[in-house]
């Protein structure tokens, strides 16, 4: 006998609206929309509403924004939609009150082959480690963090030219396909589960600006992984030294060139509207950039109205 869902969706970003714009198209009843409280952005401060909150007003769908999860005002709310599964992407880290819930469980969508790059950021982390494959898994959630029985999983290859941009939006139509096929299964009582994993498993830790400075000593392969792997966001910096100056430049894209040489790592060779950073084993060649303070733009654009120095180069 084939179940009534009815379904509360936890998300706050853009790969979450793919998820549940699948659902919504697919006439499963959302009863209640939750997501992030509205943040002041910009150089306004204006209020922001998530992306998940401005496709959950264009649907007309009912939401809560808590900022406290463990509230009483917004566990009663919670209750008062009479949901019998709830489903979990790219939110926060739900307290058991909340995912114990519905009849029917708590699932979350992860953008990774668990147990593999449990955490934050494993769209990033799959590409900076230089993977071929990544994927998705749906789970249903425990007490720790992204470890509960596995629903399903499906693989995708990581093309050489792949950013975390343009994977983060493969795995979003794969994410919605996966998830789609977990609701039909609860749905339709069908699910059968497999646990975890704990052998040398790859963490996918939240990313910092911080930590987002290139180290122009380590390998070409790496360096570019780590570029793409950033890319569009938060973006791999590094500092020009430049007229006596320093810079801090976001590098987007990049191409890996091996090549012998003898010249210092991070020393800047300008040639042909091009742009090349020697490192150990070859250079990189620089295809989109943006310094401080200016717009992203391409190095033959770049290049018409910037020159740089004899000695410039990157630290």
């Amino acid at each position: 006998m084939q179940r009534n869902l009815r379904i509360v969706f936890f998300g706050t970003p853009d790969f979450a609206v793919g998820i549940l714009k699948t659902l919504v198209e697919n006439n499963y009843n959302i009863v209640g929309v939750i997501t992030a409280a509205d943040k002041p952005a910009g150089r306004g401060q204006k209020l922001q509403e998530s992306a998940v909150k401005q496709y959950a007003l264009s649907k007309n769908l009912t939401i809560l924004q808590p900022t406290n999860l463990k509230s009483e005002d917004f566990l009663n709310d919670l209750k008062a939609l009479n949901s019998n599964l709830q489903i979990i992407v790219a939110f926060r880290m739900l307290p058991k009150v909340i995912w114990q819930l519905p009849k029917f469980g708590t699932f979350n969508l992860h953008a990774s082959l668990l147990p593999q790059y449990r955490g934050a950021a494993p769209i990033n982390w799959a590409i900076i480690n230089g993977d071929k494959i990544t994927g998705v898994t749906t789970f249903f959630i425990e007490e720790k963090i992204d470890t509960g029985e596995i629903i399903l999983q499906e693989e995708m290859p990581i093309e050489p030219n792949d950013t975390a941009g343009t994977l983060h939006d493969k795995l979003m139509n794969l994410g919605s396909k996966v998830t789609l096929e977990t609701v039909k299964l609860i749905e339709n009582d069908k699910v059968l589960t497999i646990p975890q994993t704990t052998n040398k498993l790859k963490e996918a830790p939240k990313i910092y600006t911080t930590t987002c400075q290139i180290n122009w000593n380590d390998s070409l392969k790496n360096i570019h992984n780590f570029i793409r792997g950033l890319s569009p966001y938060p973006a791999a910096w590094t500092i020009l030294h430049h007229n006596n100056q320093e810079i801090k430049v976001k590098i987007f894209k990049s191409i890996p060139e091996i090549s012998a040489h003898s010249l210092k790592n991070g020393t800047i060779k300008v040639s042909n509207k091009t742009i090349k950073v020697a490192v150990q084993d070859g250079f990189l060649m620089v295809e989109e950039l943006q310094l401080a303070g200016k717009n992203k733009m391409n190095i033959s654009n770049l290049l018409n109205g910037y020159k740089f120095s004899e000695n410039a180069h990157f630290i």
